[in-house]
């Protein structure tokens, strides 16, 4: 074997690692390393909704949805999501009684179900709210994999440290991909149309 010939074979080894090295961490970072994509994220739950009724993960199937994990004492991220989830549904016209909105609290404690109604009324009425005891929303969480963690702050209070994705969901319930809201309400709006 000649020298030029152990280094083709030495940059062909090297790309060919490269290549299954990044396959894996893909694959790893997106959940779909070791399971199917429908089983990567998403699954059963059994919340409260803000009228009082139970929701659960099968309420959701039948048509697309969009998930969003918050709370209502967030002071920025939560409200301007919440706010552009809304115009994608006033964008969406007709359309948007055939797809839904979901918004989760990761702060029970203080979201109630009465508390939520009050805050979603600022939004689109197409958006639920749900809640439940810290275990079910424990559950929902694990589910989805949102990371979420109380900061306390100064004066004995707290604030909440969460995943900030939006997550679309097919007919199925089962995962797409993190839903950009990084665009005019008309082109999301579009997007979300070819799942229904």
């Amino acid at each position: 074997m000649t020298a030029r010939t152990s280094q083709i074979l030495l940059i062909l080894s090297a790309f060919l690692i490269g290549v299954v090295i990044f396959t894996g961490m893909f694959l790893y970072s997106t959940g779909n390393f070791g399971a199917g994509p429908a089983s990567a994220i998403g699954g059963p739950f059994k919340l409260i909704d803000q009228n009082g009724n139970t929701i659960t993960d099968a309420d959701i199937k039948g048509r697309p949805f969009l998930v969003f994990f918050g709370y209502t004492h967030c002071p920025d991220v939560c409200p301007t999501t919440l706010f552009d989830v809304s115009e994608v549904m006033r964008a969406l016209g007709k359309d948007a009684d055939l797809t839904g909105a979901l918004f989760i609290t990761v702060d029970p404690e203080r979201d109630t179900p009465a508390v939520i109604k009050d805050y979603l009324s600022s939004f689109d009425p197409h958006l639920r709210g749900a809640t439940g005891d810290r275990a079910a929303v424990d559950t929902v969480e694990k589910a989805y994999r949102v990371y979420a963690k109380k900061v306390p702050t100064e004066g004995g209070d707290y604030t909440m440290d969460h995943t900030a994705l939006v997550y679309l969901m097919d007919k199925q319930g089962r995962f797409v991909a993190p839903f950009s809201l990084k665009r005019r309400p008309e082109d999301a709006a579009a997007y979300l149309r070819g799942y229904l």
